[in-house]
């Protein structure tokens, strides 16, 4: 059981005027409007200072806060093992199935909690996803922080995958570069999809051996949006296996599961960046896990 947390925003102005009830209805799709009325009524919700009732009507500048009770936490592997670590950064080895950070009912159950635990300055200077194993880079100071995302905005650090697709490519070696943007999703709302008016992304692909009826890949990605190799081997034809999203073309299945959902296989298997304090080029690397190996 954890110790419950309180999430709040405030009211901008597409909210206002709405009651309460339909604001946390309609922000958080994951619950229904009589769940939503059941925690406003057992005095969960406050807007302000004061608790609120389903039909508060929210003001522009308006602060909605809602006090979750402690759950209980679905179980994942708790653990971690240091790949690299300075006065500047840290690198650990994700294992598959354990959330990076906070979201989707979890919240100690989380690599930045376990982290946190041992090493309570780290920054997570990104994400992967609950299904993703591999390097995950954290900072250990502002300075390393600035200089890392300073270096990821112009390209300089490089991120090498595994992955397990459906199909065979036909080629050896090929360049994915559609956009990804947000698509609506009738039961999910909105998610990251290929998109015509998304932002520019661009993996490169490299196709390591192939077997039953499915390839191992390599995939570099200068580029960085929301689960881009996802997307970016759905588009191309050829989607992870296990993949509960998404569908041949790059788009959300009309059965999806939940963004966060494993059954996928993927893996960051390198990270290469210039070092935030002395400029140095330093290489990271995670063995990939036995599904993921030539």
């Amino acid at each position: 059981m954890n110790a419950g947390f309180e999430y709040r925003d405030q009211i901008g102005p597409e909210a206002a005027g709405r009651t309460v009830l339909d604001h946390l209805a309609a922000r958080h799709r994951h619950s229904t409007l009589v769940i939503w009325r059941e925690r406003i009524e057992a005095g969960e919700v406050s807007v302000g200072d004061s608790r609120a009732a389903p039909d508060t009507i929210l003001r522009p500048g308006d602060w909605v806060a809602w006090r979750r009770p402690p759950w209980l936490e679905p179980p994942v592997p708790l653990a971690f093992a240091v790949l690299f670590r300075d006065a500047h950064l840290l690198a650990v080895a994700k294992p598959r199935g354990l959330p990076s950070i906070p979201n989707g009912g979890f919240l100690e159950h989380t690599l930045l909690h376990v982290v946190r635990a041992r090493f309570p300055e780290a920054t997570p200077l990104h994400r992967l996803g609950r299904g993703t194993s591999g390097v995950l880079l954290f900072a250990r100071t502002a300075v390393a922080r600035r200089a890392v995302s300073a270096a990821w905005r112009t390209g300089r650090v490089v991120k090498v995958y595994r992955a397990l697709v459906s199909g065979a490519p036909e080629r050896s070696a090929f360049t994915v570069d559609a956009a990804i943007g947000l698509v609506d999703h009738p039961r999910l709302g909105r998610l990251h999809a290929a998109a015509a008016d998304g932002k520019a992304a661009v993996s490169h692909v490299r196709v390591l051996a192939v077997a039953d009826g499915n390839a191992l890949v390599e995939v570099t990605i200068p580029t960085g949006r929301p689960h881009q190799i996802r997307i970016h081997m759905a588009a191309a034809g050829h989607p992870l296996v296990g993949d509960p999203i998404y569908a041949v073309g790059g788009t959300p299945r009309k059965d999806a599961g939940l963004p966060g959902d494993p059954g996928y296989r993927l893996h960051a298997h390198r990270l290469s960046l210039p070092h935030p304090a002395t400029g140095d080029q330093i290489d990271l690397e995670c063995a990939p896990p036995p599904d993921l190996r030539n």
